[in-house]
Order: structure tokens, then sequence, then C-alpha cells
């Protein structure tokens, strides 16, 4: 189970560096097995180019070595990306995510081409990630299945497509040494049934131990076990996306006494309707600190 690591904000939008150290160490010592920095619940899009900077030393520093780490470099500016590869400070990271361009919505060819040159370029394995419903297009499967074919660096897939058929393509004719992840917490369960190697998740931000637990139990074959712990996270796990994410776990984290609920605009808390459900189901968890 990776982590997507959410940034947390004071009440005046700087970055509060003092609740990252603890969520850091919160994640670390409760089951988390890498951490993904500066990928999308990271509200990364509102960080500046310094802000990025300081968020990756500072959580290189932290983790020490003790956990590995992801770095999300992505973008729909193929050069923009390959440049930052080739020129940036990666010490520290074992891996890139690298999202789907979005917004110029580019063909299947134009997909393939991209990763290829970021593969080309890059000097750490690459993960993709695939979300058509942030970036606007769909990476097919046979697009992922001819990059993960061609590109030695490119391990693994981050698969949000929300497509369970097309996941299962992928699983059942990928290169054996190539891992599909699940993007998407209410499905990792079975995905893992089918075949998929884990999460990079949103919901372990709250919950690391819990939900590394059943993805592991899940991976173990204990799929009564792990079914058991899915069906107490399902109704959370709709509540942290309908007001868009990371407002859902930022709000979960809040009720649990570790951040500030405060984003950065263009996103916005989440409405108190929704709050008050999240702190219900949180108090029937019984994980209320």
């Amino acid at each position: 189970m990776g982590v997507a690591l959410i940034t947390p904000f004071k009440e005046d939008e700087s970055i509060d560096f003092n609740a990252l150290a603890r969520l850091i160490e919160y994640l670390i010592q409760n089951g988390t097995d890498y951490l993904v920095v500066l990928g999308t619940t990271a509200e990364t899009p509102t960080l500046t180019e310094e802000e990025k900077e300081e968020i990756k030393q500072f959580v290189v520093e932290r983790t020490h070595g003790r956990i590995p780490l992801v770095l999300g470099m992505g973008g729909n500016n193929t050069r923009y990306v390959t440049q930052h590869l080739q020129h940036d400070n990666l010490d520290g990271f074992e891996a890139v995510l690298s999202v789907v361009p979005y917004y110029n919505k580019p063909s299947q060819e134009g997909i393939y081409q991209h990763y290829k040159a970021i593969a080309t370029a890059s000097p750490l394995p690459v993960i993709l990630y695939n979300v058509p419903g942030r970036t606007g297009v769909n990476m097919a499967a046979d697009t992922t299945l001819r990059l993960a074919r061609d590109c030695n660096n490119i391990i693994a897939v981050k698969e949000a497509s929300g497509n369970i058929t097309q996941m299962d393509d992928i699983i059942k004719n990928k290169p054996a040494e190539f891992k599909v992840i699940s993007g998407d917490d209410g499905v990792t369960f079975p995905l893992i049934t089918l075949g998929a190697e884990g999460v990079i998740s949103v919901v372990g931000n709250a919950f690391p131990k819990e939900f590394s637990r059943m993805v592991r139990l899940a991976l173990n074959g204990d799929f009564s076990h792990a079914l058991a712990i899915h069906h107490r996270f399902t109704e959370l796990f709709s509540l942290l996306f309908v007001d868009g994410n990371p407002a859902g776990v930022k709000c979960l984290l809040n009720a649990m006494g570790f951040i500030e609920n405060k984003l950065r605009l263009p996103l916005v808390p989440t409405r108190h309707v929704t709050y008050e459900k999240i702190h219900r189901v949180l108090q029937e968890l019984h994980f209320m600190s």
C-alpha cells in the first residue's frame, strides 16, 4: 500500500510542515509501504516550483531512507517533463509516477510517444498513471501493454479508469514483471483478486494500518478477512470523493486532529453535510482520535 501524500496548509495557505512531519511519522509507523509525493492528492497544480522543491527535500529528509518514495512528475508538455527528469535532483526517490497528459487530449499514439520520451529521459523507473476522469482521455489497455513491452524502465501502471474489464485485460496480458496498481481505494480489493499488486491510496492517509492490512490479506489470498475490512470502509470510500479529492481526506484528517481543513483555490473544503457524515462514520469506525 502506497499513500498519495496530502499537502497540509495553515489558515494563511502556507504549507504546514509541522503537520506534514507528524503525518509522515504516522504513516511510517502504521504499515505504509511507500509514499507518493506531489501527486494529485497533494494539490500539486496549486504549488509553486519553489514549494514543490521544498516539499521534495522535506519528505526525503524526514523519511531518511526508512520508506521508499515515489515522485509525481507528469504534465501535458512532454518537453517540459523530460527536461525536469533530466535536470532535477531526484536523490531519495525510487521511481516517478507520471499522469496521462491532460486537457490537450492526445491520441493513443500521442500517449505512447509521450511516455516513450519520458522513459528515455528518466533516470528512475516510471509508473504510468491512467485517470481519465481527471485527464479527459483514457489510456487504452493496448497502449499500456505496448509501453510495458517496449520500455524496460516502465515498471507499473496506476489504473484509475474505473473500467474493470480494461484493468483485467492489462493484468491478463502484461509482461510478468509489470505491475498493475489500483488507483481507486474502492476497487482495490476486487482488483487484487484479479491479480493487481496493491494500491496507491487516498484513504491510507488516515487509516494506513487498517487499509494496508486489507491489502496484505488480499495479496496473501485471505479474501474473506480482506473483504470484511473492505466492507467496513465502503461508505467512507464514497464520502471521501463526493466533494472531490483531497477535500474528503482533508476533512477526515481534520476530524482526526492531524491538520487544518484548508485547501487552495480552486479547491474548497467539503460541504457541511459531508463533513457531518464523515464525522459520523469516523465515530462508528471507532477511529476518532
